[in-house]
Parts: structure tokens; C-alpha cells; sequence
């Protein structure tokens, strides 16, 4: 063998080594992206069920749950009523309408069969509905609150659920400020950041 067939030989190894090298780095940068947004997605479905069993806590309570230990408690023991509205619109003499709106009261369901029953979610499990998906073993954060509002100072409930431990980098960046959340400390919103 000469030089030059001894040359093409390590050169072309070395170019496949290169090859796979980059391949490699970036079929890892893909994998990893794809894991973060798989996560995120059990965690975005786990804050919309929390959502939902503050939104009916409220409406049955007057307030949010401000821990797990509540909200779960209202989750496995809790009523929803079902209400049927009503409204009658009576026409009077000057052309104005008088509406007169009537609520009944038919019966009440349970939370659990209402929000969490197992057509909506087969694979519920309520032990495990704080735990933060991906954050080895890590429990979402609970705020609940009243806050002032308007020049009447009228007070309002606020409620928030936040992921304490994103798996996505960008979402820890300045002290975890972009991480996954329900609600708002300081709005009447129950809107996620994701939405």
C-alpha cells in the first residue's frame, strides 16, 4: 500500500467518525426535545384537572383551595348540584323587557364521578394528581387568595398552581419565572400560561 491509498483510508475514517459524531449530537438535541415536550404535556393535562377541581371547589366552597390536602379531600368526598336555569321574559307595557331568572336545584353528583370519571380519564389516579410529572417525586405549588380590586376595594379569589421544578431550561431561566401555571396571584384568572 502507498501513502496516498493509507491517507484515503484514515481520512475517510475520520470522516465518519465526524459524520456519526454530529448525527449523534444532534439526534440527542432532538430525543431530549421531544422527552421535555412529552412531560410537559402530562403536566400541562395535570394542571387543567387541578383547574378543574378549583373552579368546582369555588362554586361550592365560596372559595379555592389554598393546598392538596383540601382540594383533595373535596376531590374523593364533594358534591357538585346540579342547578337548571331558568329565565322568563315578560314584555311590559312600554316596550321594556322584565326577565326573571330562576334557579333548581335538581340533585348533586359526586366530584370524582363528575370531573374524573374513567371515560374522561382511564388512567386516573388521585394519589398521585399533585405529584409534578418528570420532577422525581416533586408536588405542584397551591396559592389561594383574596386580593383587592377596583375603588370600591372589592375582594376577589385568586388561585395559583405552579410547576416548582420545569424539566425545560428556558422555562427555569430567572428563577423558574416561565414555569408551567394555572391561575394568577394577582388576576382573577384561571387560564393557563401555556394557553
Amino acid at each position: 500500500m502507498n501513502l496516498t491509498r493509507i491517507l484515503s483510508v484514515v481520512f475517510l475514517l475520520a470522516a465518519l467518525a465526524v459524520g456519526y459524531k454530529l448525527y449523534k449530537g444532534v439526534d440527542d438535541v432532538m430525543q431530549e426535545e421531544k422527552r421535555i415536550a412529552r412531560i410537559e404535556a402530562r403536566v400541562i393535562e395535570k394542571l387543567q384537572m387541578l383547574r378543574d377541581a378549583e373552579i368546582a371547589y369555588l362554586a361550592s366552597n365560596g372559595e379555592y383551595a389554598g393546598s392538596w390536602p383540601e382540594l383533595k379531600k373535596f376531590i374523593e368526598d364533594g358534591q357538585i348540584f346540579i342547578v337548571q336555569k331558568s329565565e322568563e321574559v315578560k314584555l311590559l307595557d312600554y316596550g321594556k323587557e322584565e326577565i326573571t331568572v330562576t334557579y333548581d336545584t335538581l340533585g348533586s353528583v359526586n366530584v370524582m364521578d363528575s370531573l374524573f370519571n374513567e371515560r374522561k380519564y382511564p388512567e386516573f389516579n388521585l394519589e398521585a394528581l399533585n405529584v409534578v410529572p418528570g420532577s422525581g417525586g416533586k408536588t405542584f405549588e397551591f396559592h389561594a387568595d383574596k386580593i383587592e380590586r377596583g375603588a370600591n376595594k372589592i375582594l376577589i379569589d385568586v388561585f395559583e398552581i405552579r410547576d416548582p421544578a420545569p424539566v425545560n431550561p428556558t422555562r427555569r431561566a430567572n428563577n423558574n419565572e416561565k414555569a408551567l401555571r394555572v391561575g394568577s396571584k394577582t388576576d382573577a384568572s384561571t387560564s393557563g400560561n401555556w394557553e
